[in-house]
């Protein structure tokens, strides 16, 4: 009797990924996604899906994890703000009523105490009629305590990009080439003008139901649009790229590389719904558009 292959023993919600090089960025968007190169991959387990709301509340009812939203912010780390304000919360989008300076993400986040992975939008919001939506409001500390408890790790950029890609060489979304082919959403990302303009074309505000999409060529779900996703690598710039649909980051906090885009991303402003689009996000931040998923090696 042979010894089954990876893909034949399966791990329930994921998908094997065969291992390969791949083209790894683009000389075609923005800065920061050059220069492409060729990288090789070894073969992975990647979740079929972003964690949802429903899989991070049974981590959290297992191991009583308070996320960083949840803690005390220490004043000696933030030696100009008012001690008044360093209370517990997080990051919330808020649309603007018209057009702004683009420039200046303030406009429309929000530093909202109270805001956390099961109050995304602060007090008086729920998750429980999004249990299938992606958690959000997780820092990276707080994926990598769920992926240990899960048995898994959060993916490289490497391994990340190679899976969005689905399989397809040179094309800049996950699906193709046209953005909308045959005037189908293929992802959930912002239709209109940023960011007071959501015409909802994919039939979604917010964040949409892990799956609500079609699949890459690899069978994985939303892998660009709906949340941005948490990598494991460190965001090396000497100097922080335009902010797009994430708040701007100090650059003496570390940041890490998140990948795909989220449901804020329009053209007008932000076409980072690729494969190839990176940005880096401060360790310390939590936002109501960024999540994560799981790898197994």
């Amino acid at each position: 009797m042979t010894a089954a292959t990876p893909a034949a023993r399966g791990k329930k919600g994921m998908t094997w990924i065969p291992g390969g090089s791949f083209l790894m960025g683009s000389e075609d968007f923005y800065p920061e996604e050059r220069p492409a190169r060729r990288v090789e991959v070894e073969g992975f387990w990647m979740d079929e899906c972003p964690v949802t709301v429903a899989e991070f509340r049974r981590f959290v009812k297992d191991t009583g994890c308070i996320t960083v939203a949840e803690r005390p912010l220490d004043p000696a780390a933030y030696p100009d703000a008012d001690p008044d304000a360093l209370v517990p919360g997080a990051l919330v989008f808020r649309r603007t009523r018209g057009p702004v300076d683009l420039r200046d993400w303030r406009q429309w986040w929000a530093y909202v105490p109270g805001a956390t992975w099961n109050r995304p939008e602060g007090p008086g919001s729920d998750t429980y009629t999004r249990a299938r939506h992606p958690v959000t409001q997780v820092a990276p500390e707080d994926a990598e305590a769920y992926a240990a408890w899960a048995g898994k790790v959060l993916p490289t950029e490497a391994e990340w990009e190679y899976a969005a890609r689905g399989g397809l060489e040179g094309a800049p979304y996950a699906w193709g080439h046209e953005p909308f082919p045959d005037g189908r959403a293929m992802a959930n990302t912002w239709q209109g003008e940023f960011p007071w303009q959501n015409l909802t074309l994919d039939g979604y505000e917010g964040t949409s139901p892990a799956g609500a999409f079609p699949p890459n060529g690899y069978g994985l779900f939303d892998m660009t649009g709906n949340v941005w996703e948490w990598t494991s690598d460190r965001f090396h710039e000497a100097t922080t790229p335009s902010a797009c649909c994430t708040p701007g980051a100090d650059a003496a906090i570390p940041r890490r590389v998140i990948k795909g885009g989220s449901h804020l991303c329009a053209p007008s402003y932000c076409l980072r719904y690729r494969p190839a689009a990176r940005q880096g996000e401060a360790v310390d931040t939590s936002t109501g558009h960024i999540g994560f998923r799981c790898l197994a090696r």
